[in-house]
């Protein structure tokens, strides 16, 4: 396993996904029952964009740079930069928060966190930055398996009945990731049917994702939700061209949400024949 998300912190692809999850959270977090999260493929939880890796590829200036710098206006992208801004209070101003640290960020003292992540260098720095937090425990070990290990969840003999599954694969053998993915998917509703589940996925050919789409929409979930931001024209197989999210049992009337911020996503952050979407493959009942 290559995949080091510190080439890749702050872009576009980890725009889109932080502002759904911290709106996700923020839905979850309106009631009061505690939640768990389980992030699968957490990377080290921080990244520093003045380091080599970063400023190697400089995918962050077309990210989150380009978006503190135009701060477009709605509650969850201000919502977002601000999480951004404490983060960099606390650890320094060129860093960036990843999935595990937002997650930290937005929930409670009475939920819990599971952080997964198989690259034993990226393991040992995550359980570092969450060793003091007693909400998390973050370990080396594959996230797929641990679907099947933490769900149901439960803190001694109580379950949680709500929260949410982060899986963000690094995609390098991609059909392979993407039968992974869904299996996953159709192993956590099974054994956690009220939770929320939230699957990353780059696009470079949207058209080449119809398989994936198609077989997404039979997961036997409340709802299927795609989230997609396209910061380029679909034209080219050799690079991203976007992302999106696959939500399954996503919080009541969040795409009303979502859907002014993917569109405001492409349109500061993309280039010509930028496009979003937001749509259901099953809709809630």
């Amino acid at each position: 396993m290559n995949y080091r998300h510190a080439f890749h912190a702050g872009n576009h692809a980890d725009v889109l996904k932080h502002v759904a999850l911290l709106a996700i959270c923020d839905a979850l977090t309106a009631k009061p029952t505690p939640l768990f999260a389980l992030d699968t493929h957490a990377g080290r939880g921080l990244y520093a964009l003045d380091s080599n890796s970063a400023q190697r590829t400089g995918e962050a200036e077309g990210g989150i740079g380009r978006l503190l710098a135009e701060a477009p206006k709605h509650p969850a992208i201000t919502r977002y930069l601000s999480a951004v801004r404490a983060c960099r209070a606390e650890h320094g101003s060129h860093t960036y928060p990843g999935s595990p640290w937002l997650l930290a960020h937005a929930l409670r003292a009475e939920d819990r966190i599971a952080l997964c992540e198989l690259h034993p260098e990226e393991a040992a720095v995550l359980a570092g930055n969450f060793a003091r937090d007693p909400r998390v425990v973050a370990e080396a070990r594959d996230g797929y398996a641990a679907i099947k290990a933490l769900l149901p969840p439960k803190v001694g003999a109580t379950r949680l009945n709500r929260g949410l599954v982060l899986i963000d694969p690094p995609y390098e053998a991609q059909l392979d990731e993407f039968d992974h993915a869904i299996h996953a998917l159709r192993e956590g509703i099974a054994r956690w049917p009220q939770g929320t589940f939230a699957l990353w996925y780059p696009i470079k050919l949207r058209r080449a994702l119809q398989p994936f789409y198609r077989r997404a929409a039979t997961i036997p979930a409340r709802s299927v939700m795609l989230v997609e931001v396209l910061v380029r024209r679909d034209d080219s197989p050799l690079r991203m061209n976007g992302s999106g999210l696959l939500l399954l049992n996503a919080p009541w009337q969040i795409e009303q949400t979502l859907q002014p911020v993917a569109k405001l996503l492409a349109d500061t952050l993309g280039e010509a024949g930028a496009t979003s979407r937001v749509e259901f493959l099953r809709r809630p009942d």
